[in-house]
């Protein structure tokens, strides 16, 4: 019976949002001159992507105000940055590919990157303007808040890749920091819109930070152990690219000394042909239980999504529907 309604809730709500939210995407020119500056942006809009975050603004708006066309403007806003954000953090990781297509750098060049991911946050923030002063001023003071401990995500996200000493707990607040935070601030977006109480904005927003640290630790599973076909990004590339992440710090934490040293000398190398260590270290991981260790993190951090559900002043009909998109999304495959 669970599983008919968490099959309705995911083929009507999730779908009814991301089908509003790409009409109104749609309905959006980005194309304009400099050709070379807005291409890219539109490109990348365009790529499609799961729209999470974007929908999470709309529920969240249609559970406080039972609507949600108000909450369009901030949800591409959410989305925009978003994917400024994987403009740049692509160009960082010099990865080549974005949902199974080449990444902006790839396609064009690298400054073409950094400038048309400059133009997206600010037009990202114009998005705002919108609203009344009131809201205006709330949601840019959450935007700028949360842009910048994304930034402060992404520079421990790259300090890691050189240190040997990372801790499993520093690693859960840079994913919190680069990940988590932009998630509960799309929800408490909606939130603010909906005109809520300052105590729903808040619950709503610690619901999203261990809801976004469950789907960071998923992505980081997906990315090793996820199919090619449906994940969307080359699957591997945290190992390629020597990413501390959870299953590598788990693997050093539960390994024996022999597996540890491998581990080690394998994350030190940079190499063209990155084939045999993809294998070898997917091998150590499934060797040490790795993928039922993250497993339980995700049901981990879900489960404390859930507990702020109760204290959260909505119907039980749209806890229900927020517990069931937690669920659905601890489950996802890309």
């Amino acid at each position: 019976m669970f599983a008919l309604f968490l099959q309705k809730f995911t083929d009507l709500d999730i779908l009814h949002y991301q089908k509003e939210f790409l009409s109104y995407l749609e309905s959006k020119k980005w194309i304009q001159e400099p050709k070379n500056l807005y291409e890219p942006i539109d490109y990348i809009l365009q790529l499609g992507g799961k729209r999470i975050r974007p929908v999470l603004t709309l529920m969240a708006a249609d559970i406080f105000s039972n609507t949600y066309k108000s909450a369009l403007p901030a949800a591409l806003a959410v989305e925009v940055f978003h994917n400024f954000t994987l403009v740049h953090d692509d160009i960082m990781d010099d990865a080549p590919l974005r949902r199974g297509k080449a990444t902006v750098h790839e396609k064009w060049d690298i400054n073409t990157g950094i400038l048309s991911g400059d133009a997206m946050l600010i037009l990202a923030y114009q998005y705002f303007e919108n609203y009344e002063p009131i809201v205006f001023q709330k949601l840019a003071k959450l935007f700028s808040k949360t842009a910048l401990e994304v930034c402060d995500g992404q520079q421990l996200d790259v300090d890691f890749e050189t240190r040997n000493d990372v801790t499993i707990e520093e690693y859960i607040n840079m994913i919190r920091l680069k990940t988590s935070v932009l998630v509960a601030a799309a929800l408490k977006m909606g939130a603010i819109v909906a005109e809520t109480t300052e105590e729903n904005a808040n619950l709503i927003y610690d619901f999203g930070l261990n809801l976004g640290l469950a789907f960071q630790l998923q992505d980081d599973y997906l990315d090793t152990f996820g199919d090619p076909d449906t994940f969307g990004k080359q699957v591997g590339g945290d190992i390629i690219e020597n990413k501390k992440t959870y299953l590598y710090l788990k693997a050093l934490e539960v390994s024996e000394e022999s597996e540890k040293q491998k581990l080690a000398y394998f994350y030190k190398q940079k190499l063209k042909d990155n084939s045999t260590k993809i294998i070898e270290v997917t091998r150590i991981f499934e060797l040490c239980e790795i993928p039922d260790l993250v497993k339980d993190q995700i049901s981990l951090y879900t489960n404390k999504a859930f507990d702020t559900l109760s204290k959260m002043n909505i119907s039980e009909e749209n806890k229900e529907s927020l517990q069931s998109f937690g669920l659905w999304l601890m489950n996802r495959s890309v």
